[in-house]
C-alpha cells in the first residue's frame, strides 16, 4: 500500500508523517545531511535535535591544505643522470629536462623517462642474394643508444621495430651489392662500415632519434647444400696465399744475394781495371828508366836484358835444348836433374834467381869447354 493510499497513516518517507498530500519537503531532508556530515567534522549543534550550520571554514581549509600538498607530492620526480624527461602537456610536447630534482602538475602534464647512454643492441640474421647472384647467410649485430629523446618517444610509433627493418634493408643492399668471395671472406669490415652508414642515414631520415655505435658482422657462411664445396675452395684460396708467400719469401732471399754477387762482381773488375791501369803505367814508367839507361850505356844494358830474358824463360822450363855452333849435335839439358842434384830443398820450392844464375853459368862452362873439345879435334884431323 502507497503512503498517500487510504488508510496509509499518512506516513511520509522523507522524514515523518504529514498532515496533508504533497511532495516531501526538500528543504528538510538536505538540512539533515547537512547536520550529519557537520558531526563527522566536528560540527555537532546543541542538544535536544538542534544542530549546526554545516562545515567549519577552518575544515574545509584543512582539507583543502591537504588535498594540495597530497598533488603537490604526486608532481615530483627525479630524473637520474643517464636519463632524460620528455613532457607532454595535455598530449602535447612541452619540453625535454635533463638530470636533477623536478616538479610537474600531475593530471596535466604526462612524464616519460629515458636512458640515453645505455647501450642497447639488436641482432639480424637471414638468406640474402650477393651481387654475382649466390646465397649467403649474415648475422649481424647492431649496437645503438638514444641521442634525441624526443624524437625516440615522440616522432615514430615504434623507433626499434623500425630499427629492425632499416637494419634488414642495408644489409641486404650492401650485401646484393657485393661479391660473394668479398663477403665470405676479407670484405668483413667494408661490409660493416657501410651497413653503418646507410643505417644512420636510414633511422635519420625517419627522424627516431637513435644512434648507431657499432656494426659488427658476426658470421657469414654459404648455404649447408653447398658448404663442403665453399670449404674446398677457401683450402685452394689458402694454398694460393701461402705458396705466394712462399713465392715472395724466396724473391726476398735470392734478390738481395743476386745483387751483392752484382756488385762483388762490379767491383772485381773495377780492381781489376785499376790494376791492369797501375801495371801498365808501372811498366810504361820502368821502359822510360830503361830507356834512358840504355841511351847511357847500350852493351851493357843489352847483356843485362838478354840474362833477364834467360832467366824468366828458364825458370819456367826444366829442359833446355842447345844447338852446338859448328857441330851436328843437339845438346840436352836436363835441368830439373840438375836441380835435384844441386839443392834437395829446391824439389819443394819455386827455382830462385840465384840458382838459376848458378845453373845457367854451369851450362855455360860446360858447353864452352865442349865447344873447345871439339874445336881441338878437328884441328888434330
Amino acid at each position: 500500500m502507497a503512503w498517500n493510499e487510504p488508510g496509509g497513516n499518512n506516513q511520509d518517507p522523507w522524514g515523518g508523517k504529514r498532515g496533508n498530500d504533497g511532495p516531501p519537503d526538500l528543504d528538510e531532508a538536505l538540512k539533515k545531511f547537512q547536520e550529519k556530515l557537520g558531526g563527522l567534522f566536528g560540527g555537532a549543534g546543541s542538544g535536544g535535535g538542534s544542530q549546526g550550520g554545516g562545515l567549519s571554514s577552518s575544515a574545509l581549509g584543512i582539507i583543502v591544505v591537504g588535498l594540495l600538498v597530497v598533488y603537490a607530492l604526486f608532481g615530483i620526480y627525479q630524473v637520474n643522470e643517464q636519463e632524460r624527461a620528455v613532457i607532454l602537456r595535455l598530449g602535447v610536447y612541452s619540453q625535454t629536462k635533463g638530470p636533477g630534482l623536478h616538479w610537474n602538475p600531475p593530471l596535466i602534464d604526462t612524464v616519460e623517462k629515458l636512458n640515453v647512454t645505455k647501450v642497447r643492441s639488436h641482432s639480424s640474421r637471414g638468406e640474402m642474394l650477393t651481387e654475382d647472384l649466390n646465397i649467403v647467410k649474415v648475422d649481424l649485430s647492431v649496437q645503438y643508444r638514444i641521442n634525441d629523446a624526443r624524437a625516440f618517444a615522440l616522432m615514430v610509433r615504434a623507433p626499434e621495430e623500425s630499427l629492425a627493418q632499416a637494419t634488414d634493408s642495408a644489409l641486404r643492399h650492401v650485401v646484393g651489392s657485393s661479391p660473394m668471395h668479398e663477403v665470405l671472406t676479407e670484405g668483413r669490415e667494408k661490409i660493416a662500415f657501410d651497413v653503418q652508414a646507410r643505417l644512420q642515414a636510414y633511422l635519420d631520415a625517419y627522424t627516431t632519434g637513435i644512434e648507431i655505435s657499432t656494426v659488427n658482422v658476426e658470421d657469414t657462411a654459404p648455404p649447408n647444400e653447398v658448404q663442403a664445396a665453399f670449404d674446398d675452395v677457401n683450402k685452394a684460396r689458402e694454398d694460393e696465399e701461402r705458396l705466394k708467400n712462399e713465392a715472395e719469401a724466396y724473391a726476398n732471399g735470392i734478390i738481395p744475394e743476386a745483387r751483392g754477387k752484382a756488385q762483388r762482381v762490379i767491383e772485381e773488375a773495377t780492381a781489376y781495371r785499376e790494376q791492369v791501369i797501375a801495371k801498365a803505367e808501372g811498366e810504361a814508367k820502368r821502359f822510360e828508366q830503361l830507356l834512358f839507361e840504355y841511351n847511357k850505356a847500350p852493351a851493357v844494358t843489352r847483356e843485362r836484358l838478354y840474362l833477364d830474358a834467360v832467366q824468366e824463360v828458364m825458370a819456367n822450363s826444366s829442359k833446355v835444348m842447345i844447338d852446338v855452333e859448328g857441330g851436328n849435335n843437339m845438346l840436352y839439358v836436363p835441368l830439373d836433374k840438375l836441380v835435384n842434384a844441386s839443392a834437395v830443398s829446391a824439389r819443394t820450392q819455386e827455382l830462385s834467381p840465384e840458382i838459376v844464375r848458378e845453373i845457367s853459368e854451369r851450362v855455360a862452362d860446360q858447353i864452352r869447354r865442349e865447344n873447345i873439345t871439339n874445336t881441338r879435334r878437328r884441328e888434330v884431323r
